[in-house]
């Protein structure tokens, strides 16, 4: 909806793409949906939720297996965005490198975009 022809909404790198395949097969789900919410310190949150069905509204990326669903709603706020898994000694798990947040709260679990893509922001 939101994307420049030829491009991916979303790139997702090879780590990720291992993990969100895996995790798919073991559920059995149709992939993994993501968006934002209103929350935390920073005004917005990412949303992640494993579904059973792709919403026909959803823009799909898929890569070696692995299939991403962007909610109607978060295409603006996340085009351009790269989803990558990281594990260190404290935690693994997905890490959004997103150019369009303007500001993220210490924990990095929330954050804030650029006022241009809030409406009436």
């Amino acid at each position: 909806m939101f994307g420049i022809p030829g491009k991916q909404a979303v790139t997702i790198t090879d780590k990720a793409a291992t993990q969100i395949a895996k995790l798919m097969a073991k559920d059995g789900t149709q992939g993994l949906r993501i968006g934002v919410k209103k929350g935390g310190c920073a005004g917005m949150e990412y949303t992640m939720e494993y579904v059973s069905d792709v919403d026909p509204l959803d823009e799909v990326v898929e890569q070696e297996g692995a299939r991403v669903m962007i909610a109607p709603m978060a295409q603006m706020f996340l085009f351009g965005t790269e989803i990558d898994y990281e594990v260190s000694l404290l935690e693994a798990g997905f890490k959004f490198k997103n150019p369009n947040v303007s500001e993220a709260c210490g924990c990095g679990e929330s954050i804030k975009f650029d006022d241009s893509l809030v409406p009436n922001g």
